[in-house]
């Protein structure tokens, strides 16, 4: 049967509540499924536990959700870009929960794994492991840290199927796998969708059975966070020469 919706707010249609656990795929801009973002910010649901690796920039990706105050608390490795974030933490308006890049991804691994928790040596003496367990292993000090399991997760992919088989394409895939499996209810945006069997099964990345609704993604420009070229510079008469 068809997983396809005929649009984004169809695909979360029952799927949004206040105090939900929010897992979104996506590398700063890279691989955000913006389609779903927004319609997620035009629910107007509320008092979100945001799981991402950062919160994308002012006005774009994740950013527009602590633009609406949609977000009560974020877990996250890096929010660097995101000024307004910067402020609504500083002022208190905002919990977060850092997470080493690493970490944060074994623990969307482990939970869509089954796996509860898990040890690492990440983070032990730093502000990281406070308040956590610790073990030693062979002589090292580990920290445990919990397995994440959202109560929806959003993901973003380049081709898809009709069945919810995922291939993501370069950069794109970052953390959108490891997302894909870490929610109760994975929803995907892709920009191709073909029909069932078309796949080489080889090159899928998320197998359909982590996937339980699919939308087609609208076309957009992909936007880059920080453009960085070095000048061109004329060539040298010899070259132009030969």
């Amino acid at each position: 049967m068809s997983k396809v919706q005929p649009s984004a707010a169809a695909a979360l249609e029952g799927a949004l509540r206040d105090g939900m656990t929010l897992a979104v795929g996506g590398f700063g801009l890279s691989g955000i499924p913006s389609d779903l973002i927004e319609a997620v910010r035009d629910s107007g649901v509320q008092d979100l536990t945001v799981v991402s690796n950062n919160m994308g920039v002012d006005g774009k990706g994740l950013g527009v959700l602590i633009e609406a105050g949609q977000v009560r608390k974020v877990i996250a490795s890096y929010v660097g870009e995101n000024k307004l974030f910067a402020e609504q933490y500083l002022a208190g308006n905002l919990e977060v929960e850092f997470t080493p890049q690493g970490t944060l991804a074994e623990r969307l691994r482990a939970g869509g794994a089954g796996i509860p928790a898990f040890y690492t040596r990440t983070g032990v003496g730093t502000l990281v492991a406070e308040g956590k367990p610790h073990e030693v292993f062979d002589g090292e000090t580990y920290v445990r840290e919990r397995g994440i399991v959202a109560d929806v997760a959003l993901v973003h992919a380049h081709t898809a199927d009709t069945d919810g088989n995922l291939i993501y394409r370069y950069t794109a895939r970052n953390f959108n796998p490891v997302v894909a499996t870490a929610g109760k209810l994975t929803i995907a945006e892709a920009e191709v969708i073909l029909p069932p069997g078309t796949l080489d099964p080889n090159h899928i990345v998320t197998p359909g059975v982590f996937v339980q609704r699919l939308v087609q993604a609208a076309a957009r420009v992909k936007d880059i966070e920080q453009r960085t070229v070095r000048p061109r510079t004329e060539p040298a008469a010899e070259a132009l020469a030969l």
